[in-house]
């Protein structure tokens, strides 16, 4: 499951408009989103590449995170 540090993720509006994104991407995606650690998890059948370039269409900066 790919895991991304969003920074600059920082308010419930935030985490929306990222779950929105990656459901334009993938209706079928899980995403657990963890606003105080500033952690998306993504369990997609999509490339992790269209994953991070959905979270960062929609305005944020994700790093690849362990």
């Amino acid at each position: 499951m790919p895991t991304y540090q969003v920074d600059d993720m920082t308010c419930g509006h935030c985490v929306a408009t990222i779950t929105a994104a990656l459901g334009a991407l993938d209706a079928a995606a899980r995403v657990d989103i963890d606003l105080g650690a500033h952690r998306v998890k993504v369990e997609s059948d999509r490339p992790a590449a269209q994953i991070e370039a959905a979270i960062r269409a929609a305005g944020y900066t994700p790093t690849p995170a362990a």
